[in-house]
């Protein structure tokens, strides 16, 4: 993997197939129902009104992806962030994140929503560095046939990041 400038854009609906490719090159848990995930969901859920989403690519590949969809006047929810294995630690998801938060603070949103599924735990911590806190509400888009996720959110206020601007990288301690 080099370290080529990794450039955001969003997603068009050409892009399905790449968004799909990389979230099951991510590795999640098989028993999570995000393996279960089709080509048709992702449209639906992608290009709805309001939703929307970002690939990441850099040397020529796609790194990753993240979507969005609204929840109300006041919460933007973030779903579906993945990065391919071989871009981890370069601040790939970081600026996915971002990405999110300021599609949120430029549609007057008051915060960004997301759940993490009980089998990827692990990526709590790299929430919390970017400042999400865990809530106990109730996920309104948790598949039925898997545990109750663990929800956070983040009030999101002052820019933080432009579109299509080069990723920093992240040191090992930030990333996931």
């Amino acid at each position: 993997m080099t370290h080529a400038p990794t450039t955001l854009r969003p997603v068009n609906p050409d892009d399905i197939p790449a968004f799909h490719a990389v979230m099951m090159a991510a590795g999640m848990d098989p028993r999570s129902s995000w393996n279960r995930i089709t080509l048709a969901d992702l449209e639906r859920s992608l290009l709805a009104p309001g939703a929307g989403g970002f690939l990441a690519a850099g040397g020529g590949e796609v790194l990753g992806c993240v979507g969005y969809r609204p929840d109300g006047d006041r919460t933007l929810t973030l779903n579906k962030l993945a990065t391919v294995p071989q871009a981890r630690r370069l601040g790939v998801g970081r600026a996915l994140v971002r990405e999110v938060e300021h599609v949120a603070r430029m549609g007057g949103y008051g915060r960004v929503l997301l759940a993490v599924s009980q089998f990827n735990l692990d990526v709590l911590p790299f929430y919390d560095r970017l400042g999400y806190t865990v809530t106990d509400e109730p996920y309104s888009h948790a598949h039925p046939d898997s545990p109750a996720p663990v929800v956070l959110v983040k009030e999101v206020r002052a820019e933080e990041s432009a579109p299509g601007h080069p990723i920093t990288p992240l040191t090992d301690k930030d990333a996931p």
